[in-house]
C-alpha cells in the first residue's frame, strides 16, 4: 500500500510552464499538473498509454493532427507511440495517468 501527501512531494518541470507532483507504483505513474496560461506542450510520443484528465481550465491538445478541447470533466485516452502536443488556453489542472510507469519521471 502506498500513501502520498502531494503537499510534501517535490515538483517537476517537464516543460516550461509545465509543473508536476508525480506518483509512481510498479505499473503506473499518476501527474499532477499545474500548468500556465500560454504554455507550449512541444510535439513529442512516448512507449506510454496516457489518460488526460482535464481538473482546471481549457487545454487544446492535438493528437496525430486532431485537436481536441479540453475542459473541466473531460478525458481523453492517448495511446503509445502517437505523436501529441498542446497549449494552455489558460491556467490549467491537469491528472494524466500512463502506463507503464515513466521511468523518465524519477
Amino acid at each position: 500500500m502506498i500513501l502520498k501527501d502531494l503537499d510534501e512531494l517535490k515538483a517537476m518541470e517537464a516543460a516550461p510552464g509545465y509543473v508536476a507532483k508525480l506518483v509512481h507504483t510498479p505499473s503506473i505513474t499518476i501527474a499532477y499538473w499545474t500548468i500556465k496560461a500560454g504554455s507550449i506542450l512541444p510535439e513529442h510520443d512516448h512507449p506510454h498509454e496516457q489518460v488526460v484528465n482535464m481538473i482546471e481550465g481549457t487545454f487544446e491538445m492535438t493528437v496525430e493532427g486532431k485537436t481536441f478541447l479540453l475542459e473541466p470533466g473531460k478525458v481523453l485516452v492517448i495511446p503509445p507511440e502517437k505523436k501529441h502536443s498542446g497549449k494552455a488556453l489558460g491556467p490549467c489542472r491537469i491528472i494524466d495517468v500512463f502506463h507503464p510507469s515513466r521511468d523518465d519521471y524519477r
